[in-house]
């Protein structure tokens, strides 16, 4: 990954954090007759891709999801590809991290990790915990739901103990003990693969996301593909439930 700083024109107001669903590698390699560990192969090189036009185009967050809690139902020859894949790719990839300042963190049920898997992920959190640019959110053994109820008791634990009133929970109070705290909430969702669904992902920071569904396969995705999700982005007016004359009202005051 290289970072860069020319940002292209249509940088202006982009997404402060972009959220993708990496799908279609298994299907990418079906129509060439490949291994399906050789579509999630490829899609290694596009998550590179993808982390240089988000520098690019000044994106602060950039979360991925790379391994859902429903994947571990996939053949365990595949599942175990994956992890070795995961493993590889820490490795290979952590100087760089560091080298483009960026910050990168594991989100979701990590103990479900071989131990070694669970150190090099350590390793790599601690080597970049100080880098200021780019946060780099990969969601692996994630689930939405899982987040949901570990949040829950978290908070239901807190109340228990008489450190907390069951009435002092607010939705940021909720929010402040989800996976991805102290970030700001995805503003852009893109989904490869032709899907239209978010599978599980986010679902309590998604209230107000905006959702954007692309054709491409993920090994395919560019950042010629990225760039017009964040294009379309920048067409849609966010209400947040007032009306488009208030939002414009409020913009040009």
């Amino acid at each position: 990954m290289k970072a860069t700083n020319n940002k292209p024109a249509s940088s202006h107001n982009p997404p402060r954090h972009i959220a993708i669903i990496m799908d279609g590698n298994n299907r990418w390699a079906k129509e060439r007759r490949l291994p399906g560990l050789a579509g999630h192969k490829a899609g290694v090189d596009c998550v590179r891709s993808t982390i240089e036009g988000c520098i690019e185009t000044g994106v602060e967050v950039l979360t991925l999801f790379a391994f859902s809690s429903e994947n571990w139902k996939r053949p365990p020859l595949e599942v175990k590809g994956l992890m070795e894949l995961f493993k590889l790719a820490l490795d290979r990839e952590a100087k760089k991290l560091l080298k483009n300042n960026i910050r990168l963190r594991v989100i979701g049920d990590k103990s479900a990790f071989s131990s070694s898997l669970q150190n090099k992920i350590a390793k790599v959190e601690a080597l970049t915990a100080e880098c200021t640019g780019l946060q780099l959110n990969v969601a692996a053994n994630y689930g939405g739901r899982w987040d949901i109820v570990t949040a829950a008791q978290v908070l239901a634990d807190k109340c228990q103990k008489g450190e907390l009133a069951v009435n002092d929970i607010t939705e940021d109070l909720f929010a402040s003990v989800t996976s991805v705290a102290g970030l700001p909430e995805p503003d852009l969702c893109i989904r490869t693969g032709g899907e239209k669904r978010i599978s599980n992902f986010l679902i309590w920071q998604f209230a107000y996301t905006e959702l954007y569904f692309s054709d491409a396969y993920w090994p395919d995705f560019d950042k010629t593909h990225l760039l017009a999700a964040v294009n379309d982005f920048g067409l849609r007016q966010r209400r947040f439930g007032r009306t488009s004359e208030q939002v414009e009202a409020e913009a040009n005051a």
